[in-house]
């Protein structure tokens, strides 16, 4: 199972380089819509330098995440269907309302999900086409009382529907480290590790940094009851798209959270208890729910040299 960690905090105030916008609607033909900010927002705008609805490739990365490295599928006249479709190795990813297959089964997101991709020759409008088909609900980013900006829905979400991607720079392992070493205590952090067991033992990693080039999943917070699922997609690369998908009926007006040490995975893998590593305090957690462990999950990997 992919392995989870980040901290999300308040950011600063910013008024230069205004990218991001903080309403967001559903993809339309041509391109993202926009809307103003509202005054509420004039005196404290998120930082986010560069706006990207997709990964990036930053320093380290040993694979270029725009790169097209995967065949395609040779369904041109019937449905991509598991035994038929290449890109159906294991099962069916979505249903006929392209919701996430197994969303509240454990044993089923240890299965990849690999999407059809620019390669494929199937329709555009194959039900195997989600992720990659961008935003389909309109969000907010807005402020919280205690934990900074959040980012909330404005409409009713179905359980197993994606929301977004967690999107940002591709970093190699060692240059997420030293961007960590970086940070003070009293600086939010947002690099996330996702670790991926694949055959006889071997892990596979990612670190995505959407520190000052990412995209709206920078704005999600932590909850020990999350509302969201994060899914590794893989499209067109082998960097993995951080999918998060609604794990029950999200409501409008309610705020999108995901769990940052990963929904279903033992919380003592890799994560530090102690609450002190290498001068690192962890942050305490807002979410307010019953089940709140008091602390934001914690990867002590990402402190230590690779």
């Amino acid at each position: 199972m992919p392995q989870l960690c980040a901290a999300l905090g308040p950011l600063e105030s910013q008024k230069e380089d205004r990218t991001l916008p903080l309403e967001l609607r559903r993809n339309t033909p041509g391109a993202l819509a926009r809307r103003e900010a509202s005054s509420a927002f004039a005196s404290a705008e998120p930082v986010l330098r560069k706006y990207t609805p997709d990964h990036v490739e930053g320093p380290g990365a040993d694979t270029d995440p725009t790169q097209a490295v995967f065949p395609g599928c040779a369904c041109t006249t019937a449905p991509c269907l598991p035994g038929t479709c290449s890109c159906l190795r294991w099962q069916e990813n979505y249903d006929d309302h392209l919701r996430l297959r197994g969303i509240g089964a454990e044993a089923d997101h240890a299965v990849p999900v690999f999407e059809c991709n620019i390669m494929c020759q199937c329709s555009d409008r194959c039900r195997n086409r989600v992720v990659q088909r961008g935003l389909q609900f309109h969000l907010q980013v807005f402020q919280t009382d205690l934990k900074g900006w959040g980012l909330r829905t404005l409409e009713f979400i179905p359980k197993g529907r994606f929301v977004c991607e967690y999107a940002g720079e591709i970093l190699g392992s060692s240059e997420a480290q030293r961007r960590i070493h970086l940070q003070t205590i009293h600086d939010s952090n947002y690099i996330l590790a996702v670790r991926e067991h694949v055959s006889q033992g071997q892990v596979l990693a990612t670190f995505v940094d959407p520190t000052h080039t990412g995209n709206v999943g920078r704005f999600l917070n932590h909850s020990c009851a999350p509302n969201l699922l994060m899914v590794p997609v893989r499209i067109d690369s082998m960097v993995p798209k951080l999918a998060l998908f609604a794990a029950k009926d999200i409501l409008p007006g309610e705020e999108l959270c995901y769990d940052y040490s990963g929904r279903f995975l033992n919380r003592s893998d890799g994560e530090d208890k102690d609450g002190l590593d290498n001068g690192k305090l962890r942050k305490p957690c807002y979410c307010g729910a019953k089940s709140c462990t008091a602390f934001l999950p914690y990867d002590s990997s990402l402190y230590c040299p690779g």
